[in-house]
């Protein structure tokens, strides 16, 4: 009586465990299931020798060259710019009033803003130039702006450098939250350094 009870016992164990491994493999190839259902699904485009236009309200804003350019389809979709661009700004009447280079762009669609990084050059037509490592174009409001360290020189004006910076396309409005440059205000109405400058970035040709 007590080996056929001992017997039972360990058929019901085994039955229960045979039963309990079965529903753990059930969780697990559903967690699976779910996990290749909610993944996140990136798709990335790839174009080389690139010329494009942004235009706003049905004016166009801007022409943008790029050697190479992925358009990223993601939660955030965006379009890359991983080897150096360059844009020229128009204004208005559709003339060049400012063109940019930087080694590194990218353009957040839903925000119509562009990021740029390393080496960034602004130069309007007046030869004002407009220098930073880190910078935003709002392609909305059309205005330039970080919150990083910048450069500024222009004709008979130049500040050496501040911390945070907001600039309109056409550079005749620039300022600097904190510059670092001292300037002079003289009677013409001209800022002018009143010590030596630092050295300038050496300003980019149009293209």
């Amino acid at each position: 009586m007590n080996n056929s009870l001992s017997y039972c016992h360990k058929i019901l164990y085994a039955a229960a465990l045979f039963t309990s491994c079965c529903f753990v493999s059930a969780c697990e190839n559903s967690d699976k299931t779910i996990r290749d259902y909610t993944k996140k699904v990136t798709m990335v485009e790839e174009a080389r020798g690139v010329e494009s236009y942004m235009s706003s309200d049905g004016n166009v804003r801007a022409k943008l060259k790029a050697p190479l350019m992925y358009r990223v389809s993601a939660d955030t979709l965006y379009v890359e710019f991983p080897k150096s661009l360059h844009c020229d700004f128009y204004n208005d009447s559709m003339q060049v009033e400012t063109w940019l280079d930087s080694k590194y762009g990218k353009y957040y669609e839903t925000m119509n803003k562009v990021y740029l990084r390393d080496s960034v050059v602004v130069i309007s037509n007046k030869k004002d130039t407009l220098w930073a490592q880190d910078m935003w174009w709002d392609q909305n409001t059309r205005l330039f702006y970080t919150e990083k360290y910048a450069i500024y020189h222009g004709p008979n004006k130049a500040i050496n450098g501040g911390t945070g910076m907001t600039a309109t396309q056409d550079l005749n409005s620039i300022i600097f939250n904190h510059p670092t440059g001292t300037v002079q205000m003289p009677e013409n109405g001209f800022a002018k350094a009143d010590s030596t400058p630092a050295t300038p970035p050496v300003p980019l040709q149009k293209q």
